[in-house]
């Protein structure tokens, strides 16, 4: 078994849905989803796919030079075993030949294990969103990633 890293498909939406769920208290709705793959052209969206089934997902968004991470998710059973990694890594190389040159996203700030990832890629924080999250108001940590040539 081997683990591929593809662009996400409209076949892949029922297991990429039930990763956001179980992974977020906040998780997209399907239709976000299918308007990413179907109506989003700036969207770049990646699954990890093992033998069929989809155990990480990755939405970003590129603009002009920016490629902005919008979520990402390893199913519970996967994680810790480098596939949200290796995804995040795909994303960045992808969007630096498509010509960015640096990349944005926002994290909980209790998602330790988010943001020490993002840190091992080098992202630094910028900032904070405060209260950002509806569920919990919880912060919202902006990192940046300002030059994508190390990724």
């Amino acid at each position: 078994m081997s683990v591929v890293y593809r662009r996400m498909t409209l076949d892949d939406l029922e297991q990429v849905v039930a990763i956001d769920q179980i992974s977020f208290s906040l998780p997209w709705p399907a239709r976000s989803f299918r308007f990413e793959l179907t109506d989003n052209p700036a969207s770049r969206c990646w699954v990890a796919d093992l033998d069929g089934r989809i155990v990480a997902m990755l939405v970003a968004w590129f603009i002009v030079d920016e490629i902005h991470i919008a979520t990402i998710a390893t199913h519970p059973d996967f994680r810790k075993q480098g596939i949200g990694e290796k995804i995040l890594s795909l994303t960045l190389q992808s969007a630096k030949e498509e010509g960015a040159i640096t990349s944005f996203l926002e994290v909980r700030e209790g998602n330790l294990a988010a943001l020490n990832m993002y840190r091992k890629f080098g992202f630094e924080v910028d900032g904070r969103r405060t209260g950002y999250y509806k569920d919990n108001g919880e912060d919202a940590i902006l990192m940046s990633l300002k030059d994508l040539s190390g990724g």
